[in-house]
């Protein structure tokens, strides 16, 4: 499972981030750009060196320095939140506003997936702008050994199935119902142990033991 730093062990120093700020950004890019075209396939991110602030974990902190900025605003759950230290390092790698209702945000980074407020909080585009819906990052992921679903849609061949958690007992319920709404709804993106998959707004899911 992705650890993090704990925040008795750090400095008073704010934490770095990338050492090749162009380079790491662009590997991280390159990672979250093939698991939203691929649903489903664990992808390696790049998180050389990072130790963040806890709860934040070197995955989701490579996933927001890759992807977040002045004119992304983004909403952190009550472990990130209450944590000083995180938004301090948020706001100087990044710039990003952090907002406090989850509607408001263009990202979300959750540290207890297993408390995660519900989908439809969060901004679900409209249909002249569906792209401006959230994009849930979801830290401390362990693949493959959670219920697992079938997925379809455009980035698959024929079917794909996902394993992932911890998820709160009506996660996948949710994203049923997100996929209605399409063209909007929210897209996710699952992290662990230096490893990302996602699932676009665009992924059907239908529930399965494989």
């Amino acid at each position: 499972m992705d650890t993090a730093i704990n925040a008795s062990e750090q400095s008073t120093a704010l934490a770095a981030g990338f050492k090749d700020p162009v380079h790491d950004a662009q590997e991280c890019f390159r990672a979250i750009m093939n698991a939203m075209a691929r649903p489903g396939t664990e992808q390696s991110i790049q998180q050389v060196d990072l130790a963040p602030p806890a709860p934040l974990t070197p995955t989701v902190a490579a996933v927001a320095l890759t992807l977040l900025d002045y004119d992304t605003p983004v909403w952190l759950d009550r472990p990130l939140m209450t944590s000083e230290a995180v938004k301090s390092f948020l706001r100087f790698h990044t710039g990003a506003p952090i907002v406090k209702e989850p509607v408001e945000a263009a990202f979300a980074l959750v540290a207890d997936p297993a408390h995660l407020v519900p989908l439809t909080s969060f901004n679900q585009g409209s249909a002249e702008y569906p792209d401006r819906s959230t994009t849930v990052v979801l830290s401390s992921q362990e693949f493959s050994k959670h219920q697992a679903v079938t997925l379809e849609g455009p980035g698959i061949k024929d079917k794909a199935s996902l394993s992932t958690g911890p998820l709160p007992p009506v996660f996948w319920d949710q994203v049923s119902a997100n996929n209605r709404l399409f063209p909007r709804g929210v897209d996710l993106i699952f992290s662990g142990n230096g490893r990302i998959c996602a699932l676009p707004r665009s992924t059907r899911v239908l529930f399965s033991e494989i």
